[in-house]
């Protein structure tokens, strides 16, 4: 578990979703929108081939918490805004930063990018660190 302190960077998260994760997350989340699970269907549709599911992406940027804070059950609250798609077989990185401590709570601002591309934005955090 990490110490924390208003004004920390926190570890990085780096995570590349293999070739087949839309696939499994597909099965897993009952999400089987085409553009998700058929490449021919999203590039069709102007896209560059299957994007990752949204929520997968707003997984990464959660477990990217709780892995500092020691855990799931550390959660509290977690907002995101979505600015771009995620890809395939890209490297994702997570970053946050510790706003402030308040009541054994740290507010932590969070983000992710992907190929220098912002996927989630102004993510807000809340974790119990006491």
């Amino acid at each position: 578990m990490t110490t924390f302190e208003p004004g920390q960077e926190l570890s990085e998260l780096k995570i590349t979703p293999d070739r087949y994760l839309t696939v499994r997350y597909a099965g897993a989340s009952g999400d089987f929108n085409p553009i998700h699970i058929d490449e021919e269907f999203a590039k069709q549709v102007g896209l560059p081939g299957r994007i990752l599911h949204g929520l997968w992406t707003m997984a990464q940027v959660a477990r990217a918490q709780t892995e500092a804070a020691g855990g799931p059950h550390t959660l509290q609250r977690l907002s995101v805004g979505f600015r771009g798609m995620g890809v395939l077989e890209q490297e994702i990185v997570v970053t946050s930063k510790v706003r402030s401590i308040e009541d054994g709570v740290a507010h932590i601002d969070t983000e992710a990018t992907q190929a220098g591309t912002t996927i989630v934005r102004r993510g807000d955090a809340e974790v119990r660190v006491d």
